[in-house]
């Protein structure tokens, strides 16, 4: 793969995973929105809400370099397909989990899907693991990230 070509692929992947973010921060806004999040019962090691940005600017950052080191290792879609429908799964169903979540307030109903989620990134990991190794440590923060949140949505539907 010619140089131009790879640093094209790193934005392609960059812009998919900032494009998620984006739309999962408008679910985002609009759950926040009124008194429904300001009265959800969160427990005392709920980190503050200016933290989620940041947490989450990085974690969508690692992830479109994962998917990028296994896209150039495999030497395209193609040839990558498996690890590229579970990377595709694994965005899809942290995009539903936002709007479950947020857009449609039904912590029980996304506490299900993060379920979901946090054995799609799973999977994920291990696939990219066994094509390049760093892209699946790169998944590593992204898990543990989704297993600290799935706890609180989990803390948040029961004391509802």
């Amino acid at each position: 793969m010619r140089r131009s070509f790879q640093i094209l692929g790193l934005v392609v992947f960059l812009a998919v995973c900032f494009a998620v973010a984006g739309i999962g921060s408008l679910f985002t806004a609009a759950g926040m929105m009124g008194r429904w999040f300001d009265a959800l019962p969160r427990p005392s090691w709920n980190p503050p809400n200016w933290l989620f940005g940041p947490v989450w600017t990085v974690l969508y950052t690692l992830m479109a370099i994962a998917g990028w080191l296994v896209w150039r290792e495999r030497g395209g879609l193609r040839q990558a397909t498996v690890p590229m429908a579970l990377f595709a799964i694994q965005l899809a169903l942290n995009l539903g989990w936002t709007g479950i979540f947020f857009y449609q307030r039904a912590p029980g109903a996304a506490f299900g899907e993060i379920v979901l989620l946090w054995l799609a990134i799973l999977a994920t990991m291990i696939v990219f693991w066994r094509v390049k190794s760093l892209a699946g440590w790169l998944f590593m923060p992204y898990l543990l990230w989704v297993t600290y949140a799935a706890t609180l949505n989990y803390a948040i539907w029961r004391a509802l």
